[in-house]
């Protein structure tokens, strides 16, 4: 006789939290490592945005020598000096004042920009952070309701026309770089049709509907391209889910396809393809970069690789530090998604 589902009890209550308290402090070293990279990185940039205001100062007739510049940006100290400023446990001083205060990540700052006024990083980021984010989850979307629904049915029809033609998507999708079909999107229908995708980017709460056409063609792009890794995987793991014995054994006792495959198989499968979705994550960041500078798009991206033609430092840091706390809290909810998905996975 089948045992019937097993009880929730407070010691599984006291291993939920303790892992959730591991995972979250696990989270900590990782954080400060990235905003050691990530600070490092963007340094070793070649190029300096010192030389441009410096020639620029002489252009326009208020020369000032590069100590000047080095002084009033911060950059006349150390590189672990900056850092410390930087993250905010080291006094950043006023160079006009010489006052010092702490003003860093700890205290909810990512620093000022060194170009366009010296304004806070974060206020030049809160107004593009809505549409990169629009980007993402719409791509996200279109990305799943391709690949589980193609993945599962090209496994339920194994070796037929329509598994060819899924794993044949696939490939293509595999094969195909983002940006060469954004820029194939934007090239040809102006050469054939005279068409070219919309480029003006309107407020979702102004026109909801041309908000959504202005974004449908790149996620579209962006979330086929993560549709085809995840199919591939949904297939495969279907495949093998279906082999198990408790498949069979739930043929042999008469259900409908439909109980065996979505009752039993499918949550079964979806432990590998959740963590893959994972691994992707920082693919569709850095593609949701390429496609905001392809088609218009006011997002964080553009505001990126402006930043890096100008050697902005706090703005290119602050942008991939948010990229990355992102990616982190995306990995750490997949985890403590597992077990719900498959009961042989404890929290322990």
């Amino acid at each position: 006789m089948r045992p019937g589902p097993r009880k929730w009890t407070s010691n599984d209550e006291w291993h939920v939290r303790a892992y959730i308290i591991r995972r979250l402090l696990l989270t900590i070293p990782t954080l400060v490592l990235l905003t050691v990279l990530v600070f490092l990185s963007v340094r070793f940039l070649p190029g300096d945005v010192i030389d441009t205001m410096v020639s620029e100062s002489s252009v326009y007739g208020d020369a000032m020598d590069r100590a000047a510049f080095e002084r009033m940006l911060g950059l006349d100290v150390p590189v672990y000096v900056q850092y410390g400023r930087w993250i905010g446990v080291l006094p950043t001083p006023d160079w006009r004042t010489g006052e010092s205060r702490f003003r860093g990540l700890l205290q909810g700052s990512l620093g000022r920009s060194l170009v366009g006024g010296r304004l806070p990083v974060e206020r030049k980021l809160v107004g593009r952070l809505p549409v990169t984010i629009e980007l993402g989850v719409m791509a996200i979307i279109i990305g799943l309701v391709i690949a589980l629904p193609v993945g599962i049915y090209a496994a339920i029809r194994q070796d037929t026309a329509a598994d060819y033609a899924g794993r044949s998507f696939a490939i293509i999708g595999l094969a195909t770089p983002n940006f060469w079909l954004a820029t194939m999107v934007m090239i040809y229908p102006v050469v054939w049709w005279g068409w070219s995708p919309p480029m003006q980017w309107i407020r979702f709460t102004e026109d909801p509907l041309e908000n959504l056409a202005v974004f449908i063609i790149p996620s579209l792009i962006l979330g086929t391209g993560m549709a085809a890794a995840t199919m591939r995987m949904t297939r495969t793991m279907m495949l093998e889910v279906l082999r198990q014995d408790y498949i069979r054994t739930a043929w042999s006792k008469g259900l409908k396809e439909r109980a065996v495959v979505m009752r039993h198989a499918v949550k079964n499968s979806l432990i590998p393809v959740v963590t893959l979705i994972g691994l992707q994550m920082p693919i569709v960041v850095g593609g949701a970069v390429i496609m905001e500078n392809i088609f218009n798009l006011p997002g964080l991206g553009r505001v990126m690789v402006l930043a890096l033609s100008e050697r902005d430092y706090p703005v290119v840091s602050g942008i991939n530090l948010l990229f990355a706390t992102v990616v982190v809290a995306i990995n750490l909810m997949i985890d403590l998604v597992y077990p719900y998905l498959d009961p042989r996975v404890r929290y322990a």
